[in-house]
């Protein structure tokens, strides 16, 4: 029954783009009374399938549940290789660290594209990092937001592309790096 109710929180989240409160699981799911939602997000929560935040609002945490780990493909030359089995991993635990600071943006333009990034594609950033230089940031620069390297030699901070045709960026004003970015997704 478990899984039943997984499956239509699922659905909500996948429509709404946002998890339910509890009046709308209770709606959702037919439950006649609030304390048996209650009941239900406590059993989802030590099942791994979603947390609260500080706030007691609901965040998903697993819910596509684990995938099949199989081996590994070289991306070289080619070798023999046996499908089996190594492990299962959660996409949601490999690739978010900080959920509540953690979210998706649509790229748009090139300039990142040397560096994998191109127009369509999503990257999945966290705003509780402080950035090193070489990673690739979310920055507002001049009251302007772009994609691109964080860039730190002594003093001199300035962002670069990924892309030769775009020149470096040396705020006049202000920059302010907003998010280091943790993964690009890409549907094919």
């Amino acid at each position: 029954m478990l899984e039943k109710y997984k499956k239509q929180i699922i659905g909500f989240y996948h429509k709404n783009r946002r998890m339910p409160d509890y009046a709308e699981i209770m709606a959702l799911l037919g439950f006649k009374s609030k304390n048996a939602v209650f009941k239900l997000v406590n059993k989802l929560e030590e099942d791994n399938f979603l947390n609260k935040d500080e706030k007691g609002k609901l965040i998903p945490k697993n819910l596509y549940g684990e995938l099949k780990l199989l081996g590994q493909v070289e991306a070289g030359f080619p070798s023999p290789a046996e499908e089996e089995l190594c492990d299962t991993m959660s996409l949601d635990e490999f690739l978010i660290k900080n959920k509540e600071a953690t979210y998706m943006l649509k790229i748009s333009g090139d300039s990142m594209k040397d560096a994998g990034i191109m127009s369509g594609d999503m990257v999945l950033v966290d705003r509780s990092l402080t950035p090193v230089d070489g990673n690739i940031v979310i920055a507002e620069v001049d009251n302007q937001w772009t994609i691109k390297y964080f860039r730190k030699k002594g003093k001199d901070i300035y962002l670069e592309p990924a892309n030769k045709n775009f020149p470096i960026i040396r705020p006049k004003e202000e920059l302010k790096i907003a998010a280091v970015v943790k993964a690009v997704i890409r549907k094919y």
